[in-house]
């Protein structure tokens, strides 16, 4: 088992997924992209070869049916199955952040590129590479995981409904202009812990965290930080706005005003 603390500062308890079960949906990802492969070999062979290309052309388009399979398949798969292959789904395995949140297409690329470099195929001596890093990890990472900041888990479990954020309206517009795949995971993760505890901090802390976290946050994004608004209404219309860009259809639940926390 290991502790995360998703998206939302909640903690929760999800399985590591081990060797036994990531080769099985290894196995069954294999099978596909053989079969992916061949289809798309069936198709060069009989558009490109009778029209009498030069070799060089038809040896480019196998290297390129080659790439697409091995990197291209898990990298559309994660992205577009937030983080589930063909494999992965039948197993009951799921790629998630380092805090339990869901991957995006820059994990997926890290994992595809690096699984079809390192782990298993020109480098990784068919899967060695990723058997021994695993092994030696604690959380059961390949080399892929650890440069993507991510692992996989058994997704059987659903995650708690998370409490959302409820920006100050004044502040709306100006988070919603905000490039935020600039603020790393860990910072991001760093203002939704301190947002969640500000009702138990002392003005003083609450006020010195809020200013480092807010120079931090601005930082990264490159702007200024609004004058004239304490730190917790701007750190908070910054996780509002990345909380609705990550849940189009919110759940349920009763949203957390950090607006009314000042105001209180």
């Amino acid at each position: 088992m290991a502790e995360f603390t998703t998206g939302e500062a909640v903690a929760v308890e999800l399985p590591i997924a081990r060797i036994p079960t990531r080769a099985t949906a290894f196995l069954i990802d294999l099978i596909v992209q053989a079969v992916l492969g061949a289809v798309l070999v069936f198709v060069i062979a009989t558009t490109l070869l009778p029209q009498g290309l030069d070799k060089a052309w038809t040896n480019v388009a196998l290297l390129v049916t080659l790439v697409l399979v091995l990197a291209g398949y898990p990298i559309a798969c994660e992205t577009a199955l937030r983080g589930r292959t063909a494999g992965k789904l039948i197993v009951g395995l799921r790629v998630v952040r380092a805090d339990g949140g869901p991957i995006d297409f820059r994990h997926a690329l890290t994992r595809g590129l690096t699984g079809a470099i390192v782990d298993f195929w020109m480098l990784g001596g068919f899967g060695i590479i990723a058997v021994l890093t695993s092994l030696c990890s604690p959380e059961a990472r390949r080399v892929g995981d650890v440069l993507a900041g991510t692992l996989v888990v058994h997704d059987r479990q659903s995650l708690p409904l998370p409490a959302l954020v409820t920006p100050p309206p004044w502040l709306t517009q100006w988070a919603g202009g905000l490039t935020l795949a600039d603020v790393p995971d860990d910072l991001a993760r760093s203002v939704r812990q301190y947002l969640t505890r500000t009702p138990t901090l002392t003005p003083r802390t609450q006020h010195e965290l809020g200013v480092a976290l807010v120079i931090a946050v601005c930082g990264a994004l490159r702007v200024a930080a609004p004058q004239e608004y304490p730190p917790v209404q701007i750190l908070g219309a910054v996780l509002a706005e990345r909380q609705r860009r990550a849940l189009p259809l919110p759940p349920p639940v009763s949203p957390v005003n950090f607006g009314a926390v000042v105001a209180g």
